[in-house]
């Protein structure tokens, strides 16, 4: 039976995205990666009702990464974009200005982790 050997990179890959600092983002992406592996050795071995049942539960986690890490990009984009003010305002001798700056985008990129 194949779903055994797929156990030992899904248990590799969930001890890794467990590791401190992934570890909030990670909680759906893991979960549909095993469901995944899990969906893909039942459908090779031939358990259909299996693999669509982990597929479906694949899917509905992955889609919730993908909007957990959907905020996560925004609010990175958000610092982007004020670090860049940051760096211009600085330039002219805004030293004020870009401190504002600086301090949204440290806002956003806590947001972003979060």
């Amino acid at each position: 039976m194949k779903v055994n050997y797929i156990m030992l990179p899904i248990a590799i890959t969930l001890f890794v995205m467990s590791l401190p600092g992934n570890a909030a983002d990670a909680a759906h992406t893991s979960d549909a990666m095993v469901h995944a592996g899990m969906a893909q050795a039942h459908g090779e071995d031939g358990h259909a009702d299996m693999a669509l049942r982990h597929a479906e539960e694949s899917l509905k986690h992955a889609n919730m990464a993908e909007q957990e890490h959907a905020q996560a990009h925004i609010h990175m984009t958000e610092a982007i974009t004020h670090l860049t003010q940051a760096v211009d305002h600085a330039k002219m001798g805004h030293a004020e200005v870009s401190a504002k700056h600086t301090e949204q985008a440290i806002q956003h990129m806590r947001q972003s982790g979060d």
